[in-house]
């Protein structure tokens, strides 16, 4: 039996760009333009040319190969004609392949919002799509709140769909506004939009998660008969966010109920890489990747339990929905105080290291790991230092130096300009091949200071660590007061873009901090080696 065609239509630089803290240059949206062209996307909308000097400059070229560039504007102003409105005038102007109006379909945001009357509105958006087909344009209508719209007064939410289509609207799509539609209610009304006349091969979804519910709302709209679905990467989007394209494109691909009936312009090929693209556009974001996320996070097949592990080891589709490779992220085995054997075998398999099941060493070392999960430390969430302490036991970790000393001095003073400052400075001794380095820091805060001189002379391994960085610094309090247990985890990175986290734990925050910086070098140092980092360049 042929498969349905499900066409993908990206707006994450457009609806996306309405995320609170999120302003893409020029730049930026040329980059994730390329990247969602080249995943396989069907349609890539750009943003909205003529509101903002960004939008119009990036769509004063072409900036797709494949997939269609979609241009979004308003339809034209009541009482102006398609010819006198420059805002159209623009849209009609710019270098797309298509134009994706918005369109008031609530009469409540007509007469409110717009101020004009039902009629004048159905004519803004005929005039509106006939202009652009007439242009050599793909015409395309999101009809803003539709299902709000249809729910209040279904007759004028369908006669603004209509409209569109029958002037020539090549979609006509559904746009669940204020995300507080139900899968249900989206299923009845899309059904009843097809009865009336306007085939599903010509509807599509646009849903935001305001309810959590924005991927199963898209999923359930193409159940009831749409083709076109609309999302974000990531989920980016103002509020809540929009559908999860990362989320949405696996469950079509991967999932029997969908797979089986319906097909989308990406690749097996292209699938396995989507894990890299989520993170790819996260890094481009500056912004950490949601180790939750389905499919694609770090923990999406990361399994913590020692019975799951064993099962796993045995037979991975006993805990694993679909295969990791497929979009290419990879089984995580954790260890913690709840592994078992099979969690730690895998894992240190994992990074090249092969222990015995029977091997004492290896049960110490799960002794050792509990223990110190009862003091504070999270492996878990701390791979680096996993391995350096799971090597350190198999005394495969060189002396490449050791710290003899340190102290961080906290200063609150007034300055020669009468201004209150507080300064940090830190001291550091190590012992290089058997001759002492001191040296001095000051920084932002402790932590900081003592970062800059740890890591200010190392002898010959200085010029090892020049591309290390520290990207993240979290810090939790383990229990309450003043003397409460510290946890200190530490995220670092290198110019080869492999991450790794390192964690301490102590009553002390700095001390805490230290640990976690000290095994942060020392797995830097490892990994030039090829001694360690196998799961960091993952």
């Amino acid at each position: 039996m042929a498969r349905e065609r499900i066409y993908l239509f990206d707006t994450t630089l457009r609806d996306g760009q309405q995320t609170p803290g999120i302003d893409f240059s020029v730049e930026d949206k040329i980059a994730i333009a390329a990247m969602l062209d080249e995943f396989g996307l069907d349609y890539v909308e750009g943003g909205y040319p003529g509101a903002n000097p960004t939008d119009t400059a990036f769509f004063q070229e072409k900036r797709t190969k494949r997939a269609k560039f979609v241009a979004f504007g308003m339809t034209k102003r009541a009482g102006v004609s398609t010819s006198n409105d420059p805002g159209l005038a623009t849209l009609l102007q710019a270098r797309s392949d298509g134009i994706c109006y918005v369109a008031k379909s609530w009469d409540y945001h007509v007469r409110v919002a717009l101020g004009v009357t039902n009629e004048e509105n159905l004519e803004s958006i005929r005039a509106s799509v006939e202009a652009a087909r007439d242009a050599g344009k793909e015409p395309m209508v999101d009809c803003e709140h539709f299902f709000d719209g249809f729910k209040a007064n279904p007759d004028y939410a369908l006669a603004c769909a209509r409209t569109a289509y029958d002037a020539g609207a090549r979609w006509v799509v559904l746009c669940d506004t204020n995300g507080g539609t139900q899968p249900s209610e989206v299923r009845e009304i899309v059904a009843k939009v097809i009865a009336s006349g306007i085939p599903g091969a010509n509807l599509g979804i646009h849903a935001h998660d305001d309810t959590g519910q924005a991927v199963a709302n898209s999923l359930a709209a193409i159940e009831a008969g749409v083709r076109q679905v609309q999302g974000t990467i990531n989920g980016i989007g103002e509020r809540c966010g929009n559908a999860n394209l990362i989320t949405i494109i696996p469950t079509l691909a991967l999932k029997p109920h969908f797979a089986g009936r319906f097909e989308t312009g990406v690749s097996e090929e292209a699938l396995a890489g989507i894990s890299r693209l989520s993170r790819a556009f996260d890094e481009l974001l500056n912004r950490a990747p949601e180790a939750q996320s389905p499919y694609v996070g770090a923990s999406a097949f990361a399994t913590k339990a020692g019975i799951h592990a064993s099962a796993i080891a045995k037979e991975p589709k006993t805990y694993e929905h679909v295969p990791p490779e497929a979009v290419g992220n990879r089984r995580k085995v954790m260890v913690s105080d709840q592994g078992g054997k099979a969690n730690f075998v895998a894992e240190l398999k994992r990074r090249g290291i092969d222990v015995p099941r029977d091997d004492g060493r290896l049960d110490a070392l799960i002794s050792v790991v509990k223990e110190r999960e009862a003091e504070g430390y999270a492996y878990e969430g701390a791979d680096a230092s996993f391995e350096l302490l799971a090597r350190s036991m198999l005394h495969t970790v060189p002396d490449f130096f050791r710290v003899t000393s340190f102290r961080c001095l906290v200063e609150r003073r007034f300055d020669a300009n009468g201004n209150l400052k507080t300064v940090s400075e830190a001291v550091v001794k190590v012992m290089v091949d058997g001759e002492e380095k001191m040296s001095v820091a000051e920084g932002d805060g402790p932590v900081n200071a003592l970062d800059i001189a740890l890591r200010k002379d190392l002898g010959k391994f200085q010029h090892e660590i020049g591309d290390l960085e520290l990207a993240d610094y979290k810090v939790r309090i383990l229990n309450g007061g003043t003397e409460a247990i510290t946890r200190v985890l530490i995220e670092s990175h290198d110019s080869t873009g492999a991450r790794w986290w390192t964690v301490g734990v102590s009553t002390n925050i700095i001390d805490a901090s230290f640990q976690a910086l000290m095994d942060s070098i020392i797995y830097k140092l490892m990994k030039n080696r090829d001694m360690a980092g196998l799961v960091a360049a993952e």
